[in-house]
C-alpha cells in the first residue's frame, strides 16, 4: 500500500480529493473547528439514531452531501488514546473492505497533537496488517483489496511528526511482514536454510553483513547443546550471525537471539498429533528478530546490533536424542536431557554463550518457547524476564510504545531448585508448576556475562483457529527497544 501524508486543516476536510474520506473520531463532542459539512453529516446521523460518539460505533455514508469524496467513514473511539485510535483505524478499514475505494484520506479528530508520531505510525501498521494476504503456497487466496493508497491528514505544523511517524511506521511494517511470511511459510519451506537465505538477502538490499554458519562450523564451536536437538533430523542445521553497524567500532552493541525451530514434533517426547501443524510458527523468535533486523536497517540509527539465530528441526529418528541424555554445552555445563520437547532452550543456551563474544551492551533472546507462558499471559502480552530493573523497564516501555505489549515476569532463584539433575550440571527442566519461570531460569545460566532480557512469545508470535497464523509480534518491541538504546 502507498502511504503518504496530505496537508489539511479541520475545517476544510470537504475539499479533499479521495475514494473516502475516513475520520477517527475520539471524545464525546465534536470540535467547533470541525468542517461545517461534515459537522452537519455527522450530527444528522446522530439526530437519526445511526451513530454515536461512543467506542465502537461506525458508519459509512455514499455521496455524502457537500463532500468531494463520494463515500465518508465515521468510527467512535470514545478514548482518546493510541489504542483506540488504532482500534478506530482497524474498523474504519473493515467498512472500505470489499469496496471500490482505492485512495482513502484518513484523519483523526479530537485527539491530542503531542500523538501524532505514533499515530501515523499506528494508523500505517494498522493498514498494513488489513491488508496482508498469504499466497506463497496458496495461488488461490483472494486478490488484495481495492485499497491501494492511504493519505493521512494533518495539519502544515504536524508535518515533522507526520514524516518521523511515516518512515518509522512503514519501516516496522516492514519488519512485521517479513516475520509474518517466515512463520506462514510451510516447514518443508522456511527451513534453517531458508533462514539464512533470507538474511543474506538483506546484504545487498539493506547493507547487513551476514555469516552462515554449518553443522561442521557449529560443532567446531563446541555447541553440543544445540546440536543435540538438530539430531534427529536430516535437515542440516545453520547457526546465523547477522550485524548492523550504525555506530563506532568501539561501541558496545545489542545482540538479540532468536529461537528458530523451524518445525518442532517434540522429538522423541512426541507431541500430540492434534495442532501439531501450528509447530511450524516454532521459529516466530527468529521471524522476529530478523524482521526487527530489517526494520533497523531501514531506519539507519546510530547504534550496533547484532542478530543471532540458531535454526534447526526438533524430530525423531534413530539418531534423535532421548530422554535421560547428557549433553555439553558450549559453556562447558552438562544439561541432563528430561524432555526432548524442551528443546527451544537447549539451542538458545549456546547462542547465549556465543553472544559474550562481543562484549554485548545487553543481549535479549526472543522465543516460542513454553506453553506454561500462554497459560499465564494468553495472547495478549508476552512473557518478560530481565536480569535488571533498566533493561526491564525499556523493554517494558517499549512494548507500551509500540503497541506490543510485554509483561515482566519473577526470576527468584528459589525457581531454579527444580532444574536440579544428579547426573549433569543441570536439568532441561523442573515441574509443571511455573513452567515459564523455570524455563527463563535455566536460560539465566548461559546469561550471566551482560546485561540479558528473554521474551517468551510463545501466546503473541501467532493465532490458531480462523485466524491462524503469524502476528509478527514482538517487531513493534523490539524495534522500539533498538531505537530506544541509541546514546
Amino acid at each position: 500500500m502507498d502511504f503518504r501524508s496530505q496537508s489539511a486543516s479541520l475545517d476544510a476536510l470537504a475539499s479533499l480529493t479521495a475514494d473516502a474520506l475516513v475520520l477517527v473520531i475520539a471524545g464525546a463532542t465534536l470540535p467547533a473547528d470541525l468542517d461545517k459539512n461534515v459537522t452537519a453529516l455527522i450530527k444528522d446521523a446522530i439526530k437519526l439514531g445511526d451513530f454515536d460518539l461512543k467506542a465502537g460505533q461506525a458508519l459509512s455514508l455514499a455521496r455524502p452531501s457537500g463532500l468531494k469524496a463520494p463515500r465518508l467513514v465515521l468510527v467512535a473511539t470514545g478514548a482518546a488514546t493510541l489504542k483506540a485510535a488504532r482500534n478506530g483505524v482497524s474498523a474504519a478499514l473493515a467498512q472500505l473492505k470489499g469496496r471500490g475505494a482505492a485512495h482513502a484520506a484518513l484523519g483523526f479528530v479530537g485527539f491530542d497533537a503531542a500523538l501524532t508520531e505514533s499515530l501515523v505510525e499506528q494508523a500505517l501498521l494498522a493498514a498494513s496488517d488489513a491488508s496482508y494476504v498469504y499466497r506463497h503456497t496458496k495461488p488461490s487466496a483472494p486478490a488484495p483489496g481495492k485499497l491501494v493508497k492511504l493519505s493521512l491528514v494533518f495539519a502544515k505544523e504536524q508535518a515533522k511528526a507526520v514524516k518521523a511517524g511515516l518512515t518509522r511506521g512503514q519501516a516496522i511494517a516492514n519488519g512485521v511482514a517479513l516475520a509474518r511470511e517466515c512463520a506462514n511459510l510451510p516447514p518443508n519451506i522456511a527451513t534453517p536454510s531458508y533462514l539464512a537465505d533470507q538474511t543474506k538477502a538483506l546484504v545487498k538490499s539493506h547493507g547487513i553483513k551476514v555469516e552462515v554458519l554449518d553443522q561442521k562450523a557449529i560443532e567446531k564451536l563446541g555447541m553440543g547443546s544445540f546440536l543435540s536437538v538438530a539430531k534427529g533430523s536430516d535437515v542440516p542445521p545453520r547457526f546465523i550471525v547477522a550485524r548492523y553497524e550504525g555506530a563506532a567500532k568501539t561501541q558496545a552493541p545489542l545482540v538479540l537471539v532468536g529461537k528458530g525451530i523451524t518445525f518442532d514434533s517434540g522429538g522423541i517426547s512426541l507431541k500430540p498429533g492434534a495442532g501439531m501443524d501450528e509447530m511450524k510458527f516454532d521459529m516466530g523468535g527468529a521471524a522476529s528478530v530478523l524482521g526487527t533486523l530489517r526494520a533497523v536497517a531501514e531506519l539507519k540509527p546510530k547504534i550496533n546490533l547484532v542478530v543471532l539465530i540458531a535454526a534447526c528441526e526438533n524430530m525423531p529418528s534413530g539418531r534423535a536424542v532421548k530422554p535421560g541424555d547428557v549433553v555439553t554445552s558450549m559453556s562447558g555445563q552438562t544439561i541432563e536431557i528430561l524432555n526432548t520437547d524442551a528443546e527451544g532452550r537447549l539451542i538458545l543456551c549456546d547462542a547465549l554463550t556465543y553472544a559474550e563474544r562481543f562484549k554485548p551492551a545487553a543481549v535479549v533472546d526472543v522465543a516460542t518457547l513454553t506453553g506454561a507462558c500462554v497459560i499465564a499471559l494468553g495472547g495478549v502480552r508476552s512473557g518478560m524476564y530481565a536480569s535488571d530493573d533498566e533493561l526491564a523497564q525499556a523493554l517494558s516501555a517499549a512494548g507500551e510504545a509500540a503497541l506490543d505489549p510485554c509483561w515482566r515476569m519473577p526470576l527468584d532463584d528459589e525457581y531454579e531448585d527444580g532444574l536440579k539433575s544428579n547426573f549433569a550440571d543441570v536439568a532441561n527442566v523442573a515441574g509443571r508448576e511455573g513452567g515459564s519461570i523455570t524455563a527463563a531460569k535455566f536460560l539465566q545460566r548461559f546469561a550471566g556475562q551482560y546485561r540479558w532480557g528473554h521474551l517468551d512469545i510463545a501466546g503473541t508470535a501467532w493465532k490458531g483457529g480462523g485466524a491462524k497464523g503469524g502476528t509478527g509480534r514482538p517487531v513493534g518491541l523490539l524495534t522500539h527497544f533498538v531505537l530506544s538504546q541509541v546514546r
